[in-house]
């Protein structure tokens, strides 16, 4: 026979009253301004990314991932990716910072021309460099916790979650992603923030070809409905108009906002430059209710500045 386990509204009152009055918000680390300081992030909290091969959500959320670290000085971030090694992902945050092609950094075609602005953004992510560690094999659980610790790291990215193992057999693969969203979720219970990218699920257009952009919606998820679940927001990456755009050098995306669990779902409108992996926010920011704008504002400028990216077309090919 099970014991009974609860606790009453009045053995918590006091307490609850206590915090909601304290006019302490939650600690969140904001990733961006504009519509990006939107996006939360923070102890607690699993925020949950997906997308279509080339959508660009490795560079999303590693630019996310920079920027907290940007933002807020005494954070530190652990990055697992099981598909790019870390010299990779760096290659793309170059481009960003210095305002430089991607295939130029990528086939090591710099030349002198490019030489204060990659001086200057290898500067800036110097800079971060104690507070941002790369994971190693094995991609698994118990090295990515292991790691966390040793690191002291107060966010970790995934990306991608279906490739991460958790402990134990699994009769199939939505087993195995339930049981690795459960330890996320105890990641993040534990006081650390957690960014999960995940991979979607081919669906029927109106055509019955193959698609990831027709009908987006939280089943799109791959190995659903665990993932969107466990996630305290979940957004999906997808073309405007559900156009088919990746190949394009430059392109409005919606950041569609699926779910919130804390909130109101609101989509952003967010333009992607493939060129140098960079998204900025295509419109107007409303008001910022939990953060000062103007410091978010100043302490990426602070990295910017000593990047100082060039204007498009300056410094590049």
């Amino acid at each position: 026979m099970s014991t009974a386990r609860f606790q009453s509204t009045a053995d918590i009152l006091d307490d609850w009253r206590d915090v909601v009055l304290s006019g302490k918000p939650p600690t969140l680390y904001p990733v961006g301004t504009g519509e990006l300081g939107r996006i939360e992030i923070g102890p607690g909290l699993v925020t949950l990314i997906g997308g279509a091969p080339g959508s660009g959500k490795t560079a999303l959320s590693m630019q996310l991932v920079l920027d907290a670290l940007a933002i807020t000085p005494s954070l530190k971030a652990l990055v697992l990716n099981v598909e790019m090694t870390p010299s990779i992902l760096l290659d793309r945050q170059l481009a960003r910072l210095a305002n430089i092609d991607l295939t130029l950094i990528r086939h090591r075609r710099l030349t002198a021309e490019h030489a204060e602005a990659v001086e200057r953004s290898m500067q800036a992510l110097e800079d971060l460099a104690d507070r941002l560690a790369f994971v190693r094999p094995p991609f698994d659980l118990a090295n990515v916790a292991a790691s966390a610790d040793a690191f002291d790291a107060g966010l970790i990215l995934f990306d991608y979650i279906q490739r991460v193992s958790a402990p134990g057999e699994h009769g199939d693969r939505r087993g195995a992603i339930s049981e690795t969203m459960d330890y996320l979720r105890q990641f993040a219970d534990a006081g650390v923030a957690i960014i999960v990218v995940a991979a979607l699920a081919r669906s029927k257009d109106s055509k019955g070809r193959s698609s990831y952009t027709d009908g987006i919606s939280l089943a799109s998820f791959r190995e659903t409905s665990e993932l969107e679940y466990g996630a305290d927001d979940a957004f999906i990456v997808a073309p405007e108009d559900n156009a088919e755009n990746e190949g394009e050098a430059s392109s409005r995306v919606i950041l569609k906002h699926l779910k919130s669990r804390h909130g109101e779902a609101k989509d952003i409108v967010l333009t992607f430059d493939r060129k140098y992996q960079r998204f900025t926010s295509a419109e107007p920011a409303g008001p910022a209710p939990r953060a000062d704008n103007g410091k978010l504002q100043a302490a990426l400028r602070a990295m910017w500045d000593k990047a100082r990216p060039a204007q498009d077309g300056e410094g590049a090919e």
